[in-house]
């Protein structure tokens, strides 16, 4: 196995893990969401996890190009032509749905969680479209809400959608599950970081092979067959 198969071979399996990682991830909020209040898209987290940056984006985008790298090794399909340029082609969806994620996750990490919104932890607010996502305020990344004592301020500490949120709690802050605004900041946080930083490795790994694929086209295929001794 040549060099360029065995970079294949590895993206391939980087991409494997970064695919389950984006899974897991975005199905954290739903799934804390569901054992809260026993129902689906209710008072959610926040809207970016409704549009599955990491299910769809960092997932089921992935899984061709996955499949591809994955089957470099056995099938030799790095040996042709054929098989290098549908290598770096699907690698272009790979790097399209990275792309999607990491938009997502920064206008989320921009915007914070519904609880930090001035409209409340309510679906209703939850606007789902491609102009809010590419409606980011680079001054406004800041992540204020998260490193602020609170993100709720004083005269919305009675608003009975943010139970739980008591005035000490506004006052000082840890990171700790202290509080339903607490829990949400550190969750919607760790969760869509977790997805920014997945939508980073993905892109490199597909741009990569892509880059490979590219090569591979001009070559007539990097892989030789190693020949027998006689």
């Amino acid at each position: 196995m040549t060099c360029c198969e065995g970079w294949t071979a590895c993206n391939g399996f980087s991409l494997l893990v970064l695919l389950l990682l984006g899974v897991t991830l975005n199905a954290i909020p739903l799934i804390v969401n569901l054992v809260e209040e026993d129902q689906t898209f209710k008072n959610p987290i926040s809207c970016f996890e409704w549009l599955f940056p990491g299910i769809i984006g960092a997932g089921l985008m992935v899984i061709p190009a996955t499949t591809m790298s994955l089957a470099a090794r056995k099938r030799a399909c790095c040996n042709n032509k054929t098989g290098m340029f549908l290598s770096s082609l699907l690698n272009v969806i790979t790097v399209i749905g990275a792309a999607y994620c990491l938009t997502v996750s920064i206008q989320a990490l921009a915007e914070g969680p519904l609880i930090c919104n001035s409209q409340g932890n309510r679906t209703s607010s939850c606007e789902f479209s491609f102009k809010n996502l590419t409606a980011i305020h680079p001054e406004s990344f800041d992540l204020q809400w998260f490193f602020d004592n609170s993100c709720v301020s004083p005269t919305d500490l009675n608003n009975p959608s943010i139970n739980n949120t008591t005035a000490s709690n506004w006052r000082t802050y840890s990171l700790h599950f202290n509080s339903i605004e607490n829990k949400h900041r550190i969750i919607h946080f760790s969760v869509f970081l977790g997805l920014l930083l997945v939508g980073i490795l993905e892109t490199l790994f597909g741009l990569s092979q892509i880059l490979i694929g590219f090569l591979g086209c001009l070559c007539g295929g990097v892989s030789m067959r190693r020949n027998r001794i006689v």
